[in-house]
């Protein structure tokens, strides 16, 4: 098992433990510090493992991030139909 592969895996594990945590900000302050810490390890892991690995983070990191994907979902769609 590779290590990027590795990583992806406690960086799911951290995110489910702190989406367990109590939280007064609704865990938005923690979503945009494992947002930003998925980036550069997807990446990490697409060039060491390949895009299916990398489709399967992607995936698994926005069923554990899903409402900041369904506000960015609901400001692109505002964004694209306004006329």
């Amino acid at each position: 098992m590779s290590v990027s592969l590795v990583a992806a895996l406690v960086w799911l594990v951290a995110a489910n433990v702190i989406g367990m945590l109590p939280s007064k900000d609704h865990h938005w302050r923690n979503a945009y510090l494992l947002i930003a810490l998925a980036v550069p390890l997807l990446v990490w892991l697409v060039a060491e493992n390949g895009p299916w690995w990398g489709l399967a983070f992607v995936l698994a990191a926005g069923s554990v991030l899903r409402w900041p994907l369904i506000y960015a979902w609901r400001w692109i769609k505002a964004r694209l139909t306004r006329r």
